[in-house]
């Protein structure tokens, strides 16, 4: 089968940083489907494995965590799914990736695409639509209305990449806070609006002045999607007692949890790859969500994030999309389809 995949560690503009090659076509058994591949999408995740992870001397390493495509085999132990079902999913950081013709994934990490999507638009939803889930209800926790926080007021930085593009969709449509997006470009500024946000702030900025200008100096919940160590003394002040504080990017230095005593402030990572990576019980948690998420976008609530399409499925074209996503000016979600 074709594949794209590389040997070294290199800076995306470098040729051998990702080759096409040739693999031989892996086989389905136990809990696995076996997926030919129709398109995929592109995230951060992607290209710090590529900057970081040196395969194995004369291996090569075969990244992607999104894909959208078409079950051909599946295992003797497989009860979710039947050959012909189209799928989309993310996967797990330990298996070889979505940038191959045929991929193995565990049924309990994928669900039947919608039906009102093509492959390209379903391929660029799985890994954020997943973090952005469980960012929301399981690590914020955010509720209907209470004592504690009448009505929750989220505050989402850099809300115009792939999470927050589906996180804002997902808080409007099945919460009731009042969502302030952060962006710092009129394009950025105009797609967060788009997708759902009450107020949009410029994180170029000092944040707590523009909250006051909006009389919203308190916010209960922040979804912290990068830069979290730029912003994290602003949004620790700006944070309500007993607030919840989320984040997914890498902290430069780490982060000083002692500013978070005095008003009781939690701190949650998101990491969805956690349930594939450790076999936990509930892995079956993203089989159901991503269900849930397909009835969700059948049903017109949420749409998908696909911005950019840039050609087929090849290491020309892939090595574009990681330096799109290195430059920090993508928008929702880059995709590549079909192969050359």
């Amino acid at each position: 089968m074709k594949a794209v995949g590389y040997q070294q560690s290199l800076a995306a503009t470098d040729p051998q940083a990702l080759v096409d090659i040739e693999l031989a076509d892996p086989v389905a058994s136990g809990q696995d489907i076996l997926v030919r591949v129709h398109a995929i999408s592109v995230n951060p995740v992607d290209t710090k494995i590529r900057k970081r992870v040196q395969p194995e001397a004369g291996q090569y390493k075969v990244l992607g965590w999104d894909a959208a495509g078409e079950v051909v085999a599946v295992g003797e132990d497989v009860s979710l799914f039947k050959v012909g079902d189209k799928v989309f999913y993310a996967g797990s950081l330990t298996r070889p990736g979505s940038n191959s013709e045929l991929q193995l994934v565990d049924e309990r990490l994928a669900a039947v695409m919608p039906e009102n999507l093509s492959y390209a638009e379903a391929a660029a939803l799985p890994l954020t639509a997943i973090t952005a889930w469980e960012l929301l209800f399981d690590r914020l926790e955010i509720q209907q209305p209470s004592l504690k926080h009448p009505r929750p007021v989220l505050l989402i930085t850099g809300a115009a990449g792939g999470v927050g593009s589906v996180l804002v969709q997902l808080a409007r449509q099945l919460t009731t806070a009042t969502i302030i997006a952060t962006a710092s470009r009129p394009e950025t500024k105009q797609w967060v609006t788009e997708l759902g946000a009450h107020y949009v702030l410029d994180h170029s900025q000092p944040l707590l002045p523009q909250l006051k200008a909006l009389d919203l100096s308190c916010v209960s919940h922040v979804a912290s999607l990068t830069h979290t160590d730029q912003h994290y003394a602003e949004l620790v002040q700006l944070l309500a007692p007993q607030g919840k504080l989320a984040l997914i990017d890498d902290p430069v230095g780490g982060l000083d949890i002692m500013p978070l005593k005095q008003k009781s402030i939690s701190l949650h990572w998101e990491f969805m790859f956690t349930r594939a990576m450790f076999g936990t019980p509930d892995m079956n948690a993203q089989h159901q969500l991503l269900t849930d998420l397909a009835r969700l976008i059948q049903q017109g609530q949420i749409k998908t994030t696909l911005k950019q399409t840039l050609g087929s499925i090849n290491a020309a074209n892939l090595r574009s999309a990681h330096q799109l996503l290195e430059s920090g000016t993508a928008i929702g979600k880059v995709v590549l389809e079909g192969w050359s």
